[in-house]
This record gives structure tokens, C-alpha cells and sequence, in this order.
């Protein structure tokens, strides 16, 4: 579908927290761009695509704040035009990429390249997270202003910690004069040694290395407190435990700048998974205990957590297909993460849609800097249409990604995503025919 084509969206739930609106009505999408909410017959053109959303909402497209996409150098666990179709099957019309190829994305040159291969994707709109040392060894700043100049909006070493606390000072001071945030894993990595799952009852009885809480905690309070010191804009997570929450909720009320995210898996297995020593529940952060699941899902629900982000870790097959204790941590959550906090929050009756789609869009847009998140005139026509009742049980060998490993695999779920629309093409539906060209007024 070209964006020449202007496309009418119809009898649709139209939900956008950034213009306060949560109503019935239709928008009319043309020339890349959002031009009239409730367009009148007059200003609909003669010919146009028509998307009947009749018991759909239709909601600016998710924006997630961190994906692997792995290319170059790890293309056996995901590419960029894999990856690009799982996020437009999820939903996700703008995807933040890591830094963490091979070579890493340390230099203008590697940017460079990353947004060439996602301009011929035809998936969604592909940003980038810039190393924020050198070789992503924590060592030495990297070049960041010329990174800023060549297309890089956010820096980090994700996900690798950021274990030099004055190389973090440091370059949160130096960002302000970009005004663009630091992403900083919250790990302390003198704690985490080999670490393979949550540290508690669970691991004791399996008898495995633990990942203990303190460990994100510790980081946490580092990382707030450098943000509080230099005045730089600073996003921790994905976060995983009650300290972490605790913490940030705290120096919210003190006015410091922080925001943080969390996980869609980190909301709803524990670690009891893991008592099946099976790798698709190895994931970063890992999977806690209940008390930790209730406290995040209340901390995403009062806004404490302000974005949920997929935790997208592409990893081959027969890396995850090893012992659990050598797999690699990562899973393919692009395709599910809407469904899952629909499921586990919407459904639950813990929050309302217009709150997922603030912390799922909106809420990453603001953190990113970026022009996306609304559905206001004039807007990008980048819109996700969701059935928000459609029942359906994930199989991840039907995944778009190139990899299959989920911790929500043969998980039955509530919501799913119809059309993805980005820059006014339709870049993605789950609908077996599309109507035709039609006179619609």
C-alpha cells in the first residue's frame, strides 16, 4: 500500500492518552501524515483505502525502547529485516536498536549502516541506540557528538552494565548539551557472577547460581543518584524487583528526572519456570518471585514504571537448545508483549487500555525524544489497530523473528494486534484480504 493512498479508518475505538482521547470516531491518514480525526464527507477523498475497525481500537503505534536486532555479526540469532517484520506484527511502528553487534555500534560509520539496512526492511521505523563507550567495554567515552550527528538518539551499552560509575557520570553530564537520555541496564556486575536465574528458594533447591535482587538495587541507587548529581536524562531498566521500584518511586518524589521500564515476561512468570530447566525461561532480567510480579505490576499501573518495553534478545536455536546453565539469556518477545500486558493487566482489571497505550507508546515516545506516541493533526500516520478481545495461543514456531524461544510459548492470551500502519503504508495485518480501493462517502 503506497502512502499516496489515503487510507480511512472507520468505526473504530479511537485511544490516545497524549490528546485525552478515548471515544468512538475515524481518522483519516494521507500523505504520510495523520490529516483529520471525524473527517467530514467533504473531506474525505473520492477514492481511498477503507479499514472497518467496527470493535477495534486504533491507537498510535507502540514504540519500544530497546530491541536486538543483532546484525551485523550475529545474523544466526535475528536481522534487521526479521526483526522489523516481528515488531510490525506486534504492533511497534518505531523500535529502538542496541548497540550490541558485532563490531558494536560505536561510530558514525556503523549507525550509518544499520539505518540503511532498515530503510529497505519495509517494517517499522528503525532508531538507534549508540554504544556508550568504546567497543562497549566501559572503558572510554565513545565519540558521542558525532554519533548525535550521524542519526544516534540514545546511548548505551545494553545489555551490558554500565559498571564504570565515572564514565556513566560523566557522559550524563556530557548528554545534556544533546538533550538525549542514557539507557543504563541496572546491574552491578561484581554480584552477579555466573548467575543463571533469580536468586532465592527456587535456585537453592535447583541448585543453580542466583541473580540477586541486590545486584539491580545497588545499580539503581548508583545510577539515580549520578542523574540527581549532573542533572542528565537517565532511563533505567528493564527493572525487575520491589527495590528497584521502591527506589524510583522515591526519587520521583523528590522531582529528579528519572523513568524506568519493565518487561511484559517480568509481569507475568516467576521462577518456578525454571524448575522445568528449560531455556526459553532465561531471560534478562530473569524471571522473580511473585512478590516481585505484583509489586511491578502495581508500580506499571500508578505510573511509577513508565514504559513497558519488549525485552527483545534474539537468540539461535541451538544456542538456546544447550544446558540451561550455558544457554545464552534471551527470548523473542516483539510478537507478544502486547498481548501478554494485555492479558496479565487489561484483562486482570489492573489498568485501562488508554494506560497501555501510554506506557506502551506514548510514554516511550516522550522518554525517546521522538515525534510519535499521538494521534494529533498533523502527526506521522503511524497507527496500530488492535482487537482487544480476540483470544489466540502464542506458538513461536509461527514467529516472524529468526528466533523461536519464548517464555509465553503455548500461552493463551486476550488482544491482538490487526494492522500495523507506519508513515500511512500498511506495513503489516493479520486480515486475509484487503478491501480494495472504494468510493467511501
Amino acid at each position: 500500500m503506497s502512502d499516496s493512498t489515503p487510507i480511512l479508518i472507520d468505526n473504530g475505538r479511537l485511544v490516545s492518552p497524549a490528546d485525552a482521547l478515548d471515544r468512538p470516531g475515524r481518522l483519516l491518514l494521507r500523505r504520510g501524515r495523520i490529516e483529520a480525526i471525524d473527517p467530514s464527507d467533504d473531506e474525505i477523498p473520492e477514492y481511498c483505502h477503507h479499514i472497518d475497525a467496527a470493535g477495534c481500537i486504533v491507537a498510535p503505534g507502540l514504540v519500544d525502547l530497546g530491541v536486538e536486532f543483532r546484525e551485523p555479526g550475529r545474523e544466526e540469532d535475528e536481522t534487521i529485516r526479521t526483526g522489523a517484520a516481528a515488531a510490525v506484527a506486534g504492533g511497534y511502528t518505531t523500535v529502538l536498536c542496541l548497540g550490541n553487534s558485532d563490531p558494536p555500534i560505536d561510530t558514525p560509520a556503523g549507525v550509518e549502516l544499520v539505518r540503511r539496512i532498515a530503510d529497505g526492511a519495509a517494517g517499522p521505523r528503525i532508531r538507534v541506540i549508540a554504544c556508550l563507550s568504546e567497543q562497549r567495554r566501559g572503558e572510554q567515552m565513545a565519540e558521542l557528538g558525532l554519533l548525535v550527528k550521524a542519526g544516534a538518539i540514545a546511548f548505551s551499552d545494553s545489555p551490558r552494565p554500565t559498571g564504570n560509575s565515572a564514565l556513566l557520570k560523566s557522559a550524563l553530564d556530557y548528554c545534556r548539551m544533546f538533550d538525549i537520555p542514557i539507557f543504563d541496564r541496572p546491574v552491578d556486575p561484581d554480584l552477579v557472577n555466573r548467575g543463571v536465574m533469580h536468586e532465592g528458594r527456587v535456585s537453592l533447591v535447583l541448585g543453580l547460581a542466583g541473580l540477586p535482587t541486590e545486584a539491580e538495587d545497588l545499580a539503581v541507587a548508583r545510577d539515580v543518584r549520578l542523574a540527581e548529581a549532573t542533572g542528565g536524562r537517565l532511563h533505567v531498566g528493564p527493572v525487575s524487583t520491589m527495590g528497584s521500584v521502591d527506589l524510583i518511586g522515591r526519587v520521583k518524589s523528590r522531582g529528579i528526572s528519572v523513568t524506568a521500564s519493565v518487561c511484559p515476561h517480568n509481569l507475568w512468570h516467576s521462577d518456578e519456570m525454571l524448575r522445568s530447566f528449560d531455556s526459553r525461561f532465561k531471560v534478562h532480567p530473569p524471571l522473580r518471585s511473585e512478590r516481585h510480579i505484583e509489586m511491578l505490576c502495581a508500580a506499571v499501573a500508578d505510573g511509577t514504571i513508565d514504559a513497558i518495553q519488549s525485552g527483545h534478545m534474539p537468540r539461535a536455536r541451538e544456542k538456546k537448545m544447550n544446558d540451561l546453565d550455558l544457554a545464552p539469556f534471551g527470548a523473542a518477545t516483539l510478537e507478544t508483549s502486547l498481548a501478554v500486558v494485555a492479558t496479565r493487566l487489561v484483562h486482570a482489571g489492573l489498568m485501562s487500555w488508554s494506560q497501555l497505550i501510554e506506557r506502551m507508546s506514548t510514554k516511550p515516545a516522550i522518554i525517546a525524544g521522538l515525534p510519535a506516541g499521538t494521534l494529533t493533526v498533523g502527526a506521522p500516520a503511524d497507527v496500530t489497530i488492535i482487537d482487544p478481545d480476540q483470544p489466540w495461543t502464542i506458538d513461536a514456531a509461527q514467529f516472524y523473528s529468526g528466533c523461536q524461544s519464548s517464555p509465553h510459548d503455548g500461552d493463551s492470551v486476550r488482544a491482538r494486534v490487526i494492522y500495523t500502519i507506519v508513515g500511512g503504508e500498511i506495513r503489516y495485518t493479520r486480515r486475509p484480504a484487503l478491501e480494495h480501493l472504494a468510493i467511501v462517502n
